[in-house]
């Protein structure tokens, strides 16, 4: 029977059938719970505990659960790292640093209490159990990513205190640790700061740098999600090195890379997905399978411990959160989130309460035993209960306040991009993915069109591969994108008729390559797509990945605010800065850009955003001296005969030569009429005459609106 079966004797040995049986835990324990409203963080911990060494037997904590675990813990603090509003830290970094000395004082105070009169620790002992209280892990925080309010104001708070915390209980860590091993002279202390100075400027300053290079240059999915894993566990060992937990360096490279990986990019969903679908359970599952249920009933001691952590560490994390709440004015389902963010010990703890069971009082005492042990470890299971409850609860209250609060959507949003070059296709797709509104949750539409010749039977089969790639660029970043491959005589005329049958909103094209002396900069494409539509149109030339982009600058023209289409691209751009994390700066005249800010703050509070004074459009070329290869330049453009349009426009492919090394996009917004009514000329002499006097006319007209 052995030799039969050898892999079903307990616990299981055989490294496919432990996989396997975590692989079933992770996909049936959330189905199960979820008919109990139980979070299915909850779920992996009490599967570990059944199935672990304290539990059936059926699995031992090996080396795998270690070394997984480690990678899942990790993985948490990266993610919320990564996921974190830096501008919404930035408007909220005073909260976050007030709630965070609540969130740390309030449980060490409680804990020092704790351990002098209630357990009788001695001095050292009861500072350790303060560091273990007063820290906490994002445990729950994947919780707050499932239902979608990860950029809530009180969640980059919590994540704020959380570092906070978790770093002042380190310092005070490697003290009491240096007491016991004789290193707690000046000289220790300095190269420990000096030590922590130097990994903290390496992780802001280089990581970014040396990110920014290599996502310029390598565009391989895998190799981009295997950088970023490269970069994770760097930071953490180079943490631990310096003395520090490995979770502060997971956070800090999740910081690092905040700019560079998108929320809506395909490498976000692919870090996302690999995470929650496998580390971050397995360290769950690993978790549980170190709690030892049945010590509650062997031990009082260990019982009086637990319950003396346990309720110590609940209530002072529930008063500082809902002190905080009161404080920062924000609601009690908003304070229950800081607390449910803030309640959980898991990593940390265990790293702590290891710490206190190696060091010596006297020869053969340790400041702490196994029973104090045993009972930091069940305070873990119950703290990560309480706090998957409590984030849970938060989370869904929050996600329904949202939901009826959010406003009746009138945006007409559909992206068309037609599509013709390989090389062009996924700045064009990355473009239209950070412009697009999420909350409506509509599809890209991609678009070829080819000729209806022998030669044109070629290209639609090379367009139907392009727009197989497009599908999974999308898809990758879970955004579902339609496609459409047409043929026509004429592709001007074929993309206009998809714009039409499909009620696109807007067009998002690559710019004309110039192929000889008689091609003109816009391309016979681009005039007559301007000329038979007054759609939205913008003409993309990106030098770079989008996701490198650093700055966007914004040329406005003098009664752009009176255009149509004036608040589309405003949205389009705003959400493009959201996602890149970077600054936007308008150029315009003073008024129009009141207007611009004025829209910006009611729709778009999170952008950051600059502006300055350009009354003329001829002082574009005193903006040269200021290009840059990591910026975006838009232009606003109009069409002729609209209030906006000026005859400097015709000046602009001469000027763009100066911005040549910087990413370009020039935008025609939407404009009321029938384009059937108005020939555009880009280069007609005879209409220069009327439109100087057309424009002179109007801006006489808006001074004295002005005035």
């Amino acid at each position: 029977m052995h030799e039969l079966f050898p892999a079903f004797y307990l616990p299981i040995q055989n490294s496919t059938w432990i996989f396997f049986l975590v692989i079933c835990i992770i996909l049936l324990a959330p189905m199960f719970l979820s008919r109990l409203r139980i979070p299915h963080i909850i779920g992996m911990i009490l599967a570990g505990i059944v199935v672990g060494p304290y539990g059936l037997g059926i699995l031992e904590r090996d080396s795998s659960f270690e070394l997984f675990g480690n990678v899942g813990i990790f993985y948490i603090m990266f993610l919320a790292g990564l996921e974190m509003d830096l501008e919404g830290f930035k408007r909220n970094r005073v909260n976050g640093i007030l709630f965070g000395v609540l969130t740390f004082s309030i449980p060490f105070a409680s804990g020092l209490l704790v351990g002098q009169h209630v357990l009788h620790f001695s001095w050292w002992a009861s500072m350790l159990m303060a560091c273990i209280l007063a820290s906490h892990t994002l445990v729950s925080y994947p919780i707050v990513g499932r239902y979608g309010v990860n950029r809530n104001p009180v969640v980059t708070i919590s994540i704020a205190a959380t570092m906070l915390a978790l770093l002042t209980a380190l310092v005070i860590l490697a003290a009491i640790s240096g007491v016991f091993q004789g290193n707690n002279d000046w000289i220790y202390w300095s190269w420990f700061v000096l030590r922590c100075l130097l990994y903290c400027v390496m992780v802001i300053v280089f990581v970014p740098w040396i990110s920014r290079l290599f996502f310029r240059n390598v565009a391989d999915n895998v190799m981009q999600f295997t950088y970023v894993l490269a970069v994770v566990f760097f930071c953490g060992g180079m943490a631990e090195f310096c003395g520090l937990e490995g979770i502060f360096g997971a956070f800090l490279a999740g910081l690092a890379l905040n700019r560079f990986i998108p929320h809506v990019s395909p490498l976000m969903n692919r870090i996302e997905f690999v995470g929650n679908a496998l580390f971050i359970p397995y360290f769950l599952i690993g978790v549980g399978m170190l709690i030892n249920i049945s010590l509650l009933f062997q031990n009082l001691y260990t019982v009086w411990v637990v319950i003396a952590m346990v309720v110590a560490g609940t209530l002072s994390k529930l008063l500082a959160a809902f002190l905080g709440a009161k404080l920062f004015r924000r609601t009690n389902v908003e304070g229950w989130m800081m607390f449910g963010l803030t309640e959980a010990h898991a990593a940390g703890a265990l790293a702590m309460v290891m710490v206190g069971t190696r060091l010596e009082v006297s020869p053969g005492v340790y400041l702490m035993d196994d029973a104090v042990l045993n009972g930091v470890v069940m305070m873990i299971l119950f703290s990560c209960i309480i706090s998957s409850l409590a984030t849970d609860y938060a989370s869904r209250r929050m996600a329904l306040e949202q939901a009826d609060q959010k406003e009746e959507q009138s945006d007409d949003e559909k992206i068309l991009i037609p599509m013709r070059y390989p090389d062009v296709m996924p700045s064009l797709v990355n473009m239209a993915l950070m412009m697009r509104n999420p909350s409506l949750n509509r599809a890209l539409i991609g678009l070829t069109v080819s000729g209806d010749d022998e030669k044109g039977q070629m290209e639609r089969a090379r367009g139907k591969h392009l727009l197989e790639q497009a599908v999974k660029l999308c898809e990758a970043a879970d955004v579902p994108m339609q496609t459409h491959s047409r043929l026509a005589t004429n592709i001007a005329s074929g993309v206009l008729h998809a714009l039409n049958e499909t009620e696109s909103s807007e067009l998002v094209i690559g710019m004309h390559h110039k192929r000889s002396i008689a091609d003109s900069f816009y391309g016979a494409l681009t005039k007559s797509l301007l000329a038979g539509t007054f759609r939205q149109l913008m003409i993309v030339k990106c030098l770079i990945p989008v996701n490198t982009l650093r700055s966007i600058k914004v040329i406005v023209p003098q009664s752009a605010e009176y255009e149509t289409g004036f608040h589309r691209w405003i949205d389009r751009l705003s959400r493009m800065a959201i996602q890149l994390g970077c600054r936007i700066t308008f150029f315009g005249p003073k008024f129009t850009n009141e207007r611009i800010e004025n829209y910006i703050q009611n729709k778009h509070d999170n952008v950051r955003m600059a502006f300055e004074n350009m009354e003329d459009w001829d002082d574009l070329m005193m903006l040269t001296s200021q290009v840059q290869e990591d910026q975006l330049w838009a232009f606003v453009m109009a069409r002729p005969g609209s209030i906006s349009y000026r005859p400097a426009f015709e000046d602009l492919p001469d000027q763009l030569k100066y911005f040549a090394d910087a990413s370009v996009m020039l935008i025609y917004p939407d404009q009321l009429g029938d384009p059937g009514q108005q020939q555009v000329s880009f280069v007609a002499p005879r209409a220069q005459a009327q439109r100087t006097l057309y424009a002179t006319i109007m801006d006489y007209v808006t001074k004295k609106i002005r005035n």
